[in-house]
């Protein structure tokens, strides 16, 4: 889908201001060198998956605490699964 003049203009402002503050930076995302790598764990499912059995436990036993404790694995699996990217090294 083709960029609407207005959005190219945006794209280039945008490009104006980064090069502007950081020129490092600007020169590598031009040249291709920028590599964003995330955390993928092969764990992050399993605790996802846990976090949903212990919930659908605590629902079933009726025990709040149990339901809890699922819910929260659950999140930290999602998360975790979500990876926020990690810096490559020397961009910053």
């Amino acid at each position: 889908m083709p960029l609407t003049h207005e959005e190219r203009k945006q794209l280039e402002q945008l490009e104006r201001e980064l090069s502007r503050e950081d020129p490092e930076f600007a020169r590598k995302l031009r040249s291709g060198l920028v590599v964003v790598s995330f955390n993928r764990s092969p764990w992050n499912p399993v605790v996802l998956l846990a976090g949903v059995l212990v919930l659908l436990a605590g629902l079933a036993a009726q025990i709040i605490a149990i339901g809890v404790i699922g819910f929260l694995l659950m999140g930290a699996g999602a998360y975790r699964m979500s990876g926020k990217p990690k810096s490559p090294e020397g961009l910053r």
